[in-house]
């Protein structure tokens, strides 16, 4: 059997990040008060609410129809920069996927370089800035690196989710170039940030959902 996941398999990843992503609430205000307004745990649980409300609204058995609803779900929530920035990389994420109806590792690559695209789109911040994409975008390159290297779909979710990890634990040696956190300089240093480790959970996310359905 082909080595692939579906609309359906989607589906399930989904429905673990916006499970893993409530659980800690708590985790990401009390990171986002060191830096912030304190209230990224409630933006992040608004966004996840967002995508499961799209979940049972728009097509589950067409992955352009589904990434879009969630995406188009997420930008429309309350949240400073998490709504347009976490609604981009779903967007992308669907304009990516096309017309496929399933993706291998080679096109779930694209479908996520696609996402990480359209965030770059809205975001000029890069790996050092402290922000998301210190999360995202060695979580991407992750991705890519599995499929050029023929690996599953699972294990390149979990090369992922590590680099994800490894980005966000690294952000607390970062002084924050965006942001409101920007405004504190030096005084970040030393704090993990709280919008790469809501990235790094979402792909800790996908990549216990595709390990349960090999169980």
């Amino acid at each position: 059997m082909a080595d692939t996941i579906s609309a359906d398999n989607v589906t399930a990843m989904l429905q673990t990040a916006v499970a893993l992503i409530r659980d800690n609430e708590p985790l990401l205000s009390r990171l986002d008060s060191v830096t912030g307004d304190g209230d990224h745990g409630a933006a992040m649980v608004s966004a996840v609410a967002a995508a499961e409300k799209a979940l049972g609204e728009w097509d589950k058995s067409s992955l352009k129809s589904l990434l879009h609803g969630v995406g188009w779900g997420m930008m429309c929530i309350d949240g400073g920069s998490t709504g347009p920035l976490w609604g981009s990389l779903f967007m992308g994420m669907s304009k990516g996927a096309g017309e496929a109806e399933s993706l291998d590792c080679a096109a779930l690559a694209e479908v996520f370089e696609a996402g990480l695209a359209k965030v770059q789109s809205q975001s000029k911040a890069q790996v050092g800035d402290k922000t998301m994409m210190d999360a995202l975008i060695p979580a991407v390159g992750a991705i890519r690196s599995a499929a050029d290297a023929s690996a599953s779909i699972s294990d390149a979710m979990a090369s992922a989710a590590s680099a994800a990890a490894q980005g966000a634990q690294a952000t607390a040696g970062m002084q924050a170039r965006f942001g409101r956190a920007r405004n504190l300089g030096e005084r970040t240093i030393g704090h993990v940030d709280p919008g790469a480790t809501s990235m790094s959970l979402l792909f800790k996310a996908f990549s216990e959902a595709l390990s349960a359905r090999e169980t």
